[in-house]
């Protein structure tokens, strides 16, 4: 090959060194000038061309290194999938564990333990396949048994686990070590949800008596497959946990991450802010607005995610008649600035709703649609108006009388019976919580240029719940609902769930909006329901059994140099390290092709 080469050259009749060498000398210093140029310019102008195509296939991509501090308030007690109860438990719980599937961001799901899933026609019958290999921290193999086990563990009432109900009347079975049958007795839209449960391993849980499970270390040093192993833990001198230093689990099958994180814990959310002040935690989640504006200012990374939760005053025309009017119920809606509540209460992060559904899914223009002005003329024209003592009363005009056709006489026809006259007052009742208190005041201020006078009362969350919302005494509710990343509205506003413990609080009962949700909910197609969806917000908003006010934003303040942070859409706080395994701090340049090789490893 060698010698083929050189013999190419030679036809080539290319000049030998010394004929170049001649004829360099044989140039004046002009010439010689000129060549020395010239070459200068043709070594400048490779070199730049090879830089350029260099670059051009080249990338970063993201390597192992560095590591992340985050704080949180609590300390756990229970890491483990089955009886997680805090926020400290379910952050520890996602970073160490796995389940089949794995929130994507956004509102999707993304595959972990499983490699694929088929569902049946009828939408009963869902089949997992799990991948090959899969392993747990301690390096022993993970298979369908412990998904069947964790399952048959999470039904178990003697563990009394918070997920037994997701897991209610289902029937699951391996069929080998690598597939997973489930069998639901009705089909179920949000069941792919139930499916992000942790892992539990078999070959440790099983020697767990069912009385002993809350007794168990594991508890406090979890083995599971997530993204994350326990390293250390470090303890004050009354043995409480302090911190925990997790390291990347190198058995995680979506791949090991590249950050090493240490999760402290802290007593109160201002020990937490004064920590992150002084640089000792890098990172804080779930955040109120007023700090997050501070820390923006100060020049700290927050970011933002659309939390799946509606705020609303809900009306109960049960125990105020009041609403029973439907132009005052209107009125209440129209007089809202909404745009001055999220200014004022959410500090801009969030977004105004007019529906029982956040905008993106309804595609309504939320805000602050017709404004008082259009409030106080459907009043006046439906004879509502402020009297001398500043209070809305109703002017009703005397009926008319007619002529009785059999008697010849007038008669004059009575009064309709329960018709509101006014004044117009009502309690507006809420939780004890700032943000809430300031949305209560601006609404009292907005209803009062109505002549509405509103009472507000401020109850501590607990005996909000225990002594308003359960026995239902209240006129007017300001409260926020938790509807899921789902958007199951099924809780809220089936009229089965007007009494405790459902969730249906503003008592609402439309046998049409009941058979729309149970559509939703066990339609065996889960593909597109916007039409059922926005068919649903359309009808309860013709009722009106509720003002709705706004969905406010989850927020996660991070290190400047943290990069691919994606977020899901957050239910609960722990949601926010569902891609942690993508997190970097340290890129590296190679060759675009050798990026693909190191990507698909």
């Amino acid at each position: 090959m060698k010698e083929k080469f050189f013999s190419w050259l030679r036809k080539l009749n290319l000049p030998s060194k010394e004929e170049l060498v001649f004829t360099y000398e044989s140039f004046n210093k002009n010439k010689k000038l000129t060549v020395i140029v010239l070459a200068i310019i043709f070594i400048i102008s490779f070199l730049t061309l090879v830089n350029k195509l260099n670059n051009k296939l080249m990338v970063d991509v993201p390597v192992a290194g560095g590591a992340l501090t985050e704080g949180i308030v609590g300390t756990p007690r229970f890491i483990n999938p089955l009886l997680a109860v805090s926020d400290a438990d379910r952050d520890l719980t996602s970073l160490t564990y796995s389940g089949l599937l794995r929130l994507a961001p956004g509102r999707g799901y993304e595959p972990d333990l499983a490699d694929r899933y088929d569902i049946s026609d009828d939408g009963l019958t869902y089949t997992f396949h799990l991948k090959k290999n899969l392993r747990w921290s301690d390096g022993e193999s993970l298979t369908a048994k412990d998904v069947v086990f964790t399952i048959e563990q999470a039904q178990d009432q003697n563990i009394k686990s918070p997920k037994r109900a997701s897991w209610n009347g289902v029937i699951v079975k391996a069929l080998d070590d690598r597939t997973i049958q489930f069998s639901l007795k009705k089909p179920y839209n949000f069941f792919l949800d139930s499916l992000t449960l942790g892992i539990l391993p078999e070959h440790l849980w099983g020697k767990v008596k069912t009385d002993q499970f809350p007794l168990a270390g594991l508890n406090t040093n979890p083995v599971g497959s997530g993204p994350y192993e326990v390293a250390s833990v470090n303890e004050d001198s009354a043995g409480i946990p302090i911190s925990y230093n997790l390291r990347p689990n190198k058995n995680f099958v979506l791949g090991a991450p590249k950050v090493d994180l240490t999760i402290r814990f802290y007593n109160s959310d201002q020990e937490l802010l004064t920590a992150l002040e002084r640089g000792g935690i890098g990172s804080v989640g779930a955040i109120a607005p007023v700090e997050a504006a501070k820390l923006a200012k100060a020049g700290q990374t927050v970011l933002q995610a659309p939390l799946p939760r509606i705020f609303a005053v809900f009306l109960n025309q049960n125990h105020n008649q009041v609403f029973v009017d439907p132009v005052i119920r209107r009125a209440l809606d129209l007089a809202i600035d909404r745009q001055k509540l999220i200014n004022e209460v959410l500090i801009g992060y969030g977004a105004p709703i007019d529906s029982p559904l956040p905008s993106a899914i309804t595609s309504k223009n939320s805000g602050n649609r017709d404004g008082l002005q259009k409030a106080q003329e459907l009043l006046t024209a439906n004879h509502w108006q402020i009297d001398s003592t500043g209070n809305l009363t109703k002017n009703t005009p005397a009926p008319k009388p007619y002529k009785d056709k059999k008697t010849g006489k007038l008669v004059t026809p009575p009064a309709p019976k329960n018709q509101v006259s006014g004044p117009v007052t009502f309690t507006l009742a809420t939780a004890n919580i700032s943000e809430l208190k300031t949305a209560a005041r601006i609404l009292q201020t907005d209803w009062g240029k109505l002549g509405i006078k509103v009472n507000l009362e401020f109850y501590e969350p607990g005996d909000l719940n225990q002594e308003v919302i359960r026995p239902r005494k209240y006129d007017a509710l300001l409260f926020g609902e938790v509807i899921g990343r789902d958007y199951d509205l099924y809780p809220f506003w089936h009229s089965s769930q007007r009494l405790d413990p459902g969730l249906n609080i503003a008592m609402y009962v439309n046998s049409k909006v009941d058979k729309l949700l149970e559509q939703i909910r066990e339609s065996a197609n889960i593909q597109d329901l916007a039409k059922e969806y926005e068919n649903l917000a359309t009808e309860i908003n013709k009722d009106q059994p509720a003002v709705f006010l706004y969905q406010p934003d989850f927020l996660y303040v991070v290190p400047k140099g943290l990069k691919g942070v994606y977020l899901p859409t957050i239910a609960n706080p722990a949601d926010r390290f569902a891609q942690i395994y993508q997190w970097y701090f340290r890129t590296d340049r190679v060759w675009s092709i050798f990026a693909k090789i190191i990507s698909y490893f």
